[in-house]
C-alpha cells in the first residue's frame, strides 16, 4: 500500500526526472476529494484528450466540463512535451474499472482483460492526460512519448514500482480505446529502460 505522494514530492519527482514542468494555478489544493478518498495509489495510468490545442487541452483538464467536473487529472503532457499540472488528489480521470486488473497492477503482474467496471479507479491511480485527438492519426510527437515516459518512470521511481505499475485507460475501463495510437507495451518497455538508467 503507497499513500499519495505530497504536492511538492510530486513535482520534485518529476523534475529530478527531467520533466518540463508547468505549474498552473492552484493545481496542489485543486482536486476532488470531498467526493472520496485518494489513496492508497497503486500506478500511473494514461489517457488521450480527443482535443487540439495545449492551451484548450489544458483549460478543459483543469476545469472539466458540466456532465464530468475537473480536474480531469493530474498532469496534461502537450505535443510539446510539457507537463502542466492542473490538480493534485482525487481527479476524475480513472472511473470504474476491473477490479483484477487492479490486483494485476498491484502484483506487477500481467494484465488480465479488462471486463468489468466495478472498481474506483480515481482513488488508487495517478493520471495523465496527454493532448491527441484519439483518432488513431493524429501524431504523437518524440518530445510527447518521451515526457510521458519521463513522467511515469518519475512515478515508479519514487514509489519503488516496476513499469508494470503504468497501464493505459483501455486496460483499464471496458469499451475505453486511450491512448489511441500508442502502444502501452512499447511504452512500459521504455519505463522499464528509462528505470535501469
Amino acid at each position: 500500500m503507497a499513500p499519495p505522494m505530497s504536492a511538492s514530492e510530486f513535482l520534485d519527482a518529476l523534475r529530478d526526472e527531467g520533466v518540463t514542468v508547468v505549474e498552473v494555478g492552484d493545481w496542489q489544493d485543486h482536486n476532488r476529494n470531498h467526493k472520496g478518498p485518494w489513496g492508497p495509489v497503486h500506478g500511473v495510468m494514461i489517457h488521450h484528450t480527443v482535443t487540439r490545442g495545449s492551451e484548450r487541452t489544458v483549460d478543459l483538464c483543469r476545469d472539466g466540463h458540466p456532465d464530468l467536473p475537473g480536474p480531469l487529472c493530474h498532469g496534461v503532457i502537450t505535443k510539446d512535451g510539457r507537463v502542466h499540472l492542473v490538480g493534485y488528489g482525487r481527479a476524475n480521470h480513472a472511473g470504474l474499472g476491473d477490479d483484477e486488473v487492479l490486483r494485476a497492477v498491484i502484483a506487477e503482474k500481467g494484465l488480465p482483460p479488462d471486463n468489468e467496471a466495478n472498481t474506483d479507479g480515481n482513488r488508487h491511480f495517478y493520471g495523465f492526460e496527454c493532448e491527441n485527438l484519439g483518432d488513431g492519426e493524429d501524431p504523437w510527437p518524440d518530445e510527447q512519448l518521451e515526457a510521458m515516459v519521463r513522467a511515469a518512470a518519475a512515478l515508479c521511481r519514487r514509489h519503488g514500482w516496476t513499469e508494470r505499475s503504468v497501464i493505459g485507460h483501455l486496460e483499464w475501463q471496458p469499451g475505453k480505446v486511450d491512448p489511441r495510437g500508442v502502444s502501452m507495451r512499447s511504452l512500459r518497455e521504455r519505463v522499464r529502460e528509462r528505470l535501469q538508467e
